[in-house]
């Protein structure tokens, strides 16, 4: 029996993982990665300088992206939405997309603490592979902003830790 068309998204800190276990889950049949970074980077990279930005830019992509992630997952299609999820605000969104598409879905928490997420930081930007990079002290303002899942808002959350 095929698996129903699930939408993947994501909840950690800045390089916990998540863009990693996206890739990996993308590799699946039936099974389509959009990459918020990937779309910013490409759209407006350029005019990109701040949190603020990255708030106003995401919300434009947010918007452009939703009838086709939609159409998506109406047609079959799991998708994997390696877009942010760490606030409350943010997962309105993705459940907008459970709700009007009907689809499965699968919240990914990176629990992981912030020593652990800076030094795969570290690592992240030096290797250049990431199309952002990310201070110590920008890590810190987002981190600030993080809210895990809480059980009242219904998402089947699956846990991923350092261990």
């Amino acid at each position: 029996m095929p698996h129903p068309p699930t939408l993947h998204f994501f909840c950690g800190k800045a390089a916990s993982g998540k863009s990693t276990h996206a890739s990996r889950l993308a590799d699946a049949p039936q099974t389509v990665l959009l990459s918020e970074d990937h779309w910013l980077h490409a759209l407006y990279g350029d005019q990109m300088s701040g949190l603020k930005d990255y708030v106003h830019f995401t919300q434009k992509l947010r918007q452009a992206l939703t009838p086709h992630v939609l159409d998506l997952l109406q047609s079959g299609f799991s998708v994997v939405l390696d877009f942010s999820a760490n606030t409350v605000e943010s997962r309105k969104w993705m459940r907008q997309l459970i709700d009007q598409s009907g689809a499965a879905h699968q919240l990914h928490l990176f629990d992981l603490s912030d020593a652990a997420c800076l030094t795969r930081l570290k690592v992240r930007n030096a290797s250049g592979a990431h199309p952002f990079t990310l201070s110590d002290a920008q890590f810190a303002q987002l981190a600030q902003h993080f809210a895990p899942p809480q059980a009242d808002e219904g998402f089947n959350i699956l846990r991923h830790s350092e261990s």
